[in-house]
């Protein structure tokens, strides 16, 4: 399988038509997807404009033809698994089957508790999970039933339409009980950043979901500009934990990462550009990276 290349967007500090231009452009390079972030306010900088996540995914979806609409990761807390489903399948119709469903228990705990939501444990967090995603399934088939758990009780729940095919979920996360949801439910599983130097040790644990990664990435298109990138990266991104901060590279480098990375069984990776993804370095990316991949 060839491996498959996503832009991740964060729809923050950018207006509308600039989300638009540069998930254009990402179709238009090569890219097979765009993925968007949930939250509530930026985190870390609050101040700044932010989109809502499924609107944001719909906007998109309506003015591309061929991406893929995600994201890394949806909230589970944010919506009722009722909500979600009908959002997801309305989603799934409006893109002509573009649309993937990325789900994670976690957030930034502050936004969390800041915006009024319950303050749960982990653990209760991904029982949470769970039953949201016995409920999406249940509501996908199309016919009534009811559910009694811990956090949802539905009595002759039903939704139509059902989705135009089987709605591909990713989640994300690297806990022992996430990764169970992982291999219970889940067609693709993105490695966080903090846990891909112990990607090796969790494949085992994902049962058969495919592998995908995140990655920030400072793409050096000339060896001209390796410099003043690998200045402006350090500087906006030097405070980041060791091993979670961007790769620099030209498209040699960033290659033989993405090689290591596909050998290790790593088929799709969701790339974030530091320079927020400029339609010139996205068209050096797709002529000189994607061509040859």
């Amino acid at each position: 399988m060839e491996s498959e290349f996503h832009l991740f967007l964060p729809q923050m500090r950018m207006n509308f038509s600039t989300i638009l231009e540069r998930s254009l452009s990402a179709e238009q390079f090569g890219f097979n997807g765009v993925a968007l972030m949930d939250h509530l306010a930026p985190p870390l900088a609050e101040s700044h404009d932010m989109y809502d996540a499924m609107v944001t995914a719909a906007y998109i979806g309506a003015h591309t033809e061929s991406l893929s609409i995600s994201h890394l990761v949806l909230c589970d807390l944010f919506r009722h698994p009722t909500v979600l489903a009908k959002q997801s399948v309305s989603l799934d119709h409006a893109t002509n089957g573009r649309f993937e469903l990325g789900i994670g228990w976690g957030s930034v705990p502050d936004e969390l508790e800041r915006f009024g939501f319950p303050v749960l444990l982990p653990r209760e967090r991904v029982q949470r999970l769970r039953e949201t995603l016995e409920v999406l399934d249940l509501l996908w088939k199309g016919h009534p039933f009811s559910f009694e758990g811990d956090f949802f009780k539905l009595s002759g729940a039903m939704q139509q339409p059902t989705p135009s095919r089987d709605i591909p979920l990713t989640i994300g996360g690297a806990g022992s009980k996430t990764l169970e949801l992982v291999s219970e439910f889940a067609d693709w599983w993105n490695c966080p950043i903090y846990a891909i130097d112990r990607l090796e040790k969790l494949i085992p644990r994902i049962g058969n979901a495919q592998i995908s990664t995140q990655q920030m990435i400072s793409f050096v298109p000339h060896e001209s500009q390796r410099d003043s990138i690998t200045k402006k990266t350090r500087q906006r991104y030097g405070n980041w934990a060791e091993g979670t901060g961007p790769i620099i590279g030209d498209s040699l480098e960033l290659g033989e990462y993405f090689k290591k990375q596909s050998d290790l069984g790593v088929q799709r990776f969701y790339l974030w550009f530091t320079d927020f993804a400029q339609k010139a370095t996205l068209e050096a990316f797709g002529s000189d990276v994607l061509d040859t991949n």
